[in-house]
């Protein structure tokens, strides 16, 4: 049976950001609000974890997670970031944009694309997110919480709690967060390609 910890949207318990934290670390699967939807989270480097997550949305070993980090320094550590891609990165952040840049040895191999050899990071907006972030002290590996079959990502806790109490470690109730995916802008070319238009808006994004 999963926890459930209810967190203040803007003023998130310290005494429960720490217990969420400590699931995480002890390879626990999580359900957290971010400025876009609710995600399905787990440590770095936990790869059962992972395969869990894996199994809950179905998801083949092509598809990428996405590092969710707490700021630009961070990004820094698990991706090559250029000059105009750090610019572009700092003007848009925290923000509900996911960046695809190319990775560093930091990053787990599996966790890579397997050709371009990239990684998806973004900067949630959330302070929820802000402060499990802030208290792990490293990225999670995150993934939207849209379940085989559904059109829209999950957004109700209560339910997420009912369908998936035993497949997850904790959800957390964080409030409305919407079911608007990030926006996903590939960095890895000469100029930015919107991959998928989503809450980020892209007004002067477009080449």
């Amino acid at each position: 049976m999963s926890q459930f910890f209810q967190i203040h949207p803007d003023n998130p318990q310290a005494r429960l950001i720490a217990q969420a934290v400590s699931i995480v670390r002890h390879g626990g699967v999580i359900v957290l609000p971010s400025d876009s939807c609710y995600a399905l989270g787990c440590h770095l480097g936990d790869k059962a974890a992972s395969d869990r997550i894996r199994r809950i949305r179905q998801l083949d070993a092509r598809h990428n997670f996405t590092l969710m980090c707490r700021d630009l320094s961070e990004i820094g550590v698990y991706a090559k970031v250029d000059n105009t891609a750090f610019r572009l990165i700092k003007s848009l952040t925290p923000g509900p944009y996911t960046f695809i840049l190319p990775a560093t040895s930091e990053v787990p191999r599996r966790l890579l694309h397997p050709k371009r050899k990239t990684i998806g990071l973004r900067i949630p907006d959330n302070a929820i997110a802000a402060a499990l972030l802030e208290q792990l002290g490293e990225p999670l590996m995150t993934t939207t919480l849209q379940l085989p079959g559904d059109d829209y990502p999950m957004i109700d806790p209560y339910e997420i709690r009912q369908v998936l109490h035993k497949q997850v470690d904790l959800v957390i109730d964080g409030g409305y967060c919407g079911m608007e995916h990030s926006t996903v802008i590939d960095l890895t070319g000469e100029s930015p390609e919107i991959v998928r238009e989503g809450k980020g808006p892209v007004d002067g994004l477009r080449a």
